[in-house]
């Protein structure tokens, strides 16, 4: 963990460093990995990840370990497996992409001006991927604590920059890991892909209360992973280092490469709608976006990356990327398997995943999208069981919901759809005679739909799917089957 050199400030001043380093990492026979990081050579960090490995055994083709023995339930019950060294040395790229895509914790502390790798330096996809995570990837960061730019480190490069070529769609041949975080969206996600034919198991890092439960309604295998941060992060950031929201998803698909790899999957297959890909608020010639990570940008970037590195690895791709977050929502109210296990609030959701919130908090933005978009497509005493409240009829609760629309202010920094998605919600309640009573849905129609042009938020355009994605061709007919009705 972190360690300082004698003589060490009290108070952290994030301007007295120069340089952000790489220094080391390691992944051994037991899925422990070690990650390393310096600011100078004054304080060093380490932060580490486990992968818990699936069981000694192959799949129905010899290739890989079996995770069907666990159908349902935990894919580590068995003899304990332990990784060959040459097993470790084919995932060489995917640990070194993890070691440097997780570093932006650490870097954004100081926001040192110079960028120093102890090892080789990434190729260029990767050092391209770094380069927009570390500035763009901050930007919520830069806003919300007023400084006067963005972040823009230079990421030096092991070999000259090329000009980027298209990639060729990637098609999973066989299996399929998918990452779950409790909410909606990852459980469309896992039933497109369980749909399709695909060999699926889940993945998370960490087992907070609504992973399990979306797990156990799946009854699907579950690789899982632990993180710990270096516990020298929270003591800075009390000492007066910069400090706020990360590209955390990006590191998310770092570490599920890493598990799939490592377990013998084709791909991983998130669940990003077309929504994560709207920004906020535009800063320093920027659109800030809260889900900068989910983006199809990212996304693009990340495969390049991952092409580069592991050529015979995994890829990764949002299987919800033609969908709108309306038409997510219109899905899920149809997987009444999921209702009783999900929850996407965040409202005391902190670095460690277990202190999510096994329920709603009901005051937050994402509390208030998840209940406006699932509404149009649900029953109002059916809503009230799930949250504990009906939000729409809460008359102080109308300020928080007209913001989604940005009237009001920007569209809040949490994970919610665009404005348009929010617009078109509100114009289906307010002619759906279940909640055109209910107060907030009143005073939406009659103060805030006014404020947009009649063809703002038409229903049947957000319910569109579109076809900027990566989402390979075997998987389409279902992403229209679950997504497109």
């Amino acid at each position: 963990m972190a360690t300082r050199t004698a003589g060490a400030r009290a108070l952290f001043d994030p301007s007295a460093f120069a340089r952000f380093r790489f220094t080391s990492r390691t992944l051994d026979a037991h899925g422990r990995v070690s990650l390393g990081y310096a600011l100078d050579d004054a304080i060093h960090f380490e932060e580490r990840f486990e992968l818990l490995l699936a069981p000694v055994g192959g799949d129905a083709t010899g290739q890989g370990p079996d995770v069907h023995a666990a159908r349902g339930a935990d894919a580590h019950a068995g003899p304990e497996r332990e990784l060959s060294a040459d097993e470790r040395s084919r995932v060489d790229g995917l640990l070194a992409l993890l070691h440097w895509v997780a570093g932006v914790s650490y870097y954004k502390t100081a926001l040192a001006p110079s960028i120093e790798f102890d090892a080789a330096a990434p190729p260029p996809a990767a050092a391209a991927l770094l380069q927009a995570l570390y500035s763009e990837g901050l930007g919520e960061l830069a806003y919300t604590n007023a400084l006067p730019a963005l972040p823009r480190p230079r990421f030096p490069s092991s070999t000259a920059p090329q000009p980027p070529s298209p990639l060729t769609p990637y098609t999973p041949t066989r299996r399929v890991l998918v990452p779950v975080g409790g909410g909606k969206d990852s459980a469309v996600a896992l039933e497109i892909v369980r749909r399709a034919g695909c060999e699926t198991a889940l993945f998370s890092i960490g087992q907070a209360a609504p992973i399990a439960r979306t797990v156990a309604a799946a009854g699907l295998p579950w690789l899982r992973a632990t993180r710990t941060l270096d516990p020298a992060l929270s003591e800075l950031n009390a000492a007066g280092a910069i400090n706020g929201h990360v590209p955390v998803t990006a590191i998310v698909c770092c570490v599920a490469a890493l598990a799939a790899a490592l377990n013998g999957f084709d791909a991983v297959a998130m669940a990003n709608e077309r929504s994560a890909s709207a920004g906020n608020v535009s800063f320093d010639g920027v659109q800030v976006n809260h889900q900068f990570s989910k983006s199809m940008r990212v996304e693009r970037l990340l495969n390049a990356a991952l092409a580069e590195l592991s050529p015979a690895g995994p890829r990764v791709f949002s299987v919800l990327r033609p969908a709108s977050e309306l038409a997510i929502a219109r899905a899920f109210a149809g997987m009444a398997r999921y209702h009783a296990a999900f929850t996407s609030c965040n409202a005391i959701f902190r670095l460690d995943p277990l202190l999510r919130a096994s329920s709603w908090c009901c005051e937050c933005p994402k509390c208030r999208f998840v209940f406006l978009a699932l509404a149009p497509f649900s029953e109002p005493e059916h809503l009230r069981e799930l949250f504990g409240r009906d939000l729409l009829d809460e008359e102080a609760q109308f300020e928080g919901f007209a913001l989604l629309t940005a009237t009001g202010g920007h569209k809040p920094f949490e994970c919610v759809g665009e404005e348009q998605e929010s617009i078109a919600a509100i114009r289906l309640l307010a002619v759906d005679p279940r909640w055109r009573e209910h107060a907030v849905v009143r005073r939406l129609a009659a103060e805030v739909l006014p404020r947009f042009a009649p063809g703002d938020g038409d229903p049947a355009a957000v319910l569109e799917l579109d076809e900027d994605h990566e989402v390979p061709g075997r998987l389409m007919a279902e992403v229209r089957a679950v997504l497109g009705s």
